[in-house]
């Protein structure tokens, strides 16, 4: 079940925050970064976040968080993450799925590791194109994907 989570909560902006750890330590070791910037994210930056937190539960367990940023100009998926344990079981699948259906815009875009082949398939997937590839000053490569929406 898909759920919007209130990020301002503790108990939830701490909940939030083991997920990201636990599934970016796997994207670090995917893309051989030692320097990970998304493993440093502290805790009070989820709880003052102004970005959209949807949450993915199994059993009222918090397994799978996509964080939304919504602009005026397009909607980007600032991260999608999922617990290791829950790893290849649609659960990504469906939080994009969700975003596309859930927001009206006519552009969604997204970024990952050039190296996150996981990523980059559940992207192409819901017809992401890729737009553009920069180098980090952390050392690693990434991609960018965005989808445009004909209306």
């Amino acid at each position: 079940m898909i759920v919007k989570l209130q990020n301002a909560d503790l108990a939830i902006a701490t909940k939030i925050r083991s997920v990201f750890q636990v599934s970016y330590a796997i994207e670090a070791e995917i893309l051989k970064a030692v320097d990970f910037p998304p493993l440093k994210r502290n805790l009070e930056s989820f709880l003052s976040s102004s970005n959209a937190f949807y949450g993915y539960l199994t059993n009222e367990e918090l397994v799978a968080v996509a964080e939304i940023d919504n602009t005026n100009k397009a909607i980007h998926i600032q991260s999608l993450v999922v617990d290791p344990a829950f790893f290849r079981q649609g659960i990504a699948s469906k939080l994009v799925e969700f975003i596309l259906n859930s927001y009206d815009s006519k552009l969604f875009t997204v970024e990952t590791g050039l190296e996150n082949k996981p990523a980059i398939t559940l992207y192409k997937k819901f017809n992401f194109k890729e737009i553009k590839q920069w180098d980090t000053d952390h050392g690693v490569r990434k991609i960018r994907f965005e989808r445009k929406i004909l209306k």
